[in-house]
């Protein structure tokens, strides 16, 4: 890839550090709002795709208000324009790319990078200090998002020490272990504070840009801006049904589990029945779904089958009855009856009122 040109020549201090080709926005006559400068930060061994997604869809946000919200630039640490970067995942080499310089931005966006289990993690921590310690001496009014493995880098640095966040799941309890000092929020997808923001999953990116250019654009744009970019549709379920995905589950005991419950029809939904495919005693399983959820098997497996009705609730336009026989309810009714017992609402009900959010 060749060298990233300069700026958006429309917003503030163009030509700074170079940026991804075609950063140049649509304007009105508008008054210019302030610009968030945000620093898209590169190093060896990165997922690079995720920070041309998030530029991209910050250049859309541009180009669709007329306005210049967005200013965002890739930078790397200890980059000069002279010299070649060491290379990204699959080979990718990057030109040229300007050193950075926090105190130029706003906040910076650190990505993620290929590791299959927390000893890889560990290792490449070890292995680039030289990243930590630039994060570690950003200014404090910098806002850091980073999301999956990326996390680890605000972690190891202490730019989360107090704060709310979350990581990939796989990485949870290790980040929890070394890094105690943050107040972990493994079970949600997003953590943002007016400091930090941290998703988890390698598209995790998604999820940042979205916040930010949402909290930017009102509504109706940002509802347009989704349509055109096929963005996934918020939806923001019942607080019964909050960490309840299969991503989201912290153990892979429970991760089995969940995908048995969904896989097993509601009516057939017993402790015995769940504890041998599981190939343990009923009194085992019953002992360690109790540690780790603080609720009965027949309790937290109701829970995740319940779970399974909201999605078809919120994500299809399914007919009641066609999600109890579906997932195997003995009826309607009996469906009806046990969510509105963990709800408080009606299965149609529940659709009218969180469906539309």
């Amino acid at each position: 890839m060749g060298q990233a040109s300069k700026g958006c020549r429309h917003c503030p201090e163009a030509g700074r550090a170079p940026t991804m080709s075609g950063m140049d926005t649509i304007h009105s006559n508008m008054d210019a709002p302030t610009t968030l400068r945000i620093g898209l930060l590169l190093y060896p061994d990165c997922l690079p795709t995720g920070l041309f997604a998030f530029a991209d869809l910050l250049h859309a946000a541009n180009r669709r208000t007329g306005r210049c919200l967005f200013d965002a630039r890739f930078v790397m640490i200890g980059g000069d324009a002279g010299r070649e970067a060491a290379p990204a995942a699959h080979g990718l080499r990057l030109e040229g790319m300007a050193a950075f310089e926090a105190d130029r931005f706003d906040a910076v966006l650190v990505p993620g990078f290929w590791a299959e289990s927390p000893g890889q993690v560990s290792a490449a921590i070890e292995r680039q200090s030289a990243l930590v310690d630039a994060l570690a001496a950003c200014p404090p009014r910098l806002s850091c998002w980073a999301y999956c493995t990326g996390v680890a880098w605000l972690a190891a640095s202490g730019r989360l020490d107090g704060e709310p966040a979350t990581t990939t799941w796989w990485l949870a309890d290790t980040m929890q272990a070394r890094y105690p000092g943050v107040a972990w929020r493994c079970e949600q997808d997003l953590v943002s504070t007016s400091r930090s923001m941290t998703a988890g999953g390698v598209n995790g990116h998604h999820a940042i840009a979205q916040t930010v250019v949402e909290r930017h654009l009102p509504p109706a744009l940002f509802r347009d801006l989704a349509r055109m970019m096929v963005l996934p549709r918020p939806v923001q379920p019942h607080p019964a049904f909050r960490a309840m995905s299969l991503i989201e589950q912290r153990s892979g005991l429970l991760r089995r589990l969940h995908a048995l419950v969904e896989a097993t029809p509601a009516e057939r939904l017993t402790a015995a029945a769940l504890a041998e495919p599981l190939a343990m005693s009923e009194r085992t399983l019953s002992r360690k779904v109790l540690r780790e959820t603080g609720m009965a098997v027949a309790a937290h497996a109701r829970r995740v089958k319940l779970n399974q009705v909201s999605e078809r609730l919120l994500l299809t336009r399914a007919s009641v009855s066609r999600i109890a026989m579906d997932l195997g309810f003995s009826s309607e009714s009996n469906l009806g009856r046990m969510f509105k017992a963990a709800t408080g609402l009606s299965p149609q009900a529940y659709r009218r009122e969180f469906a539309q959010r």
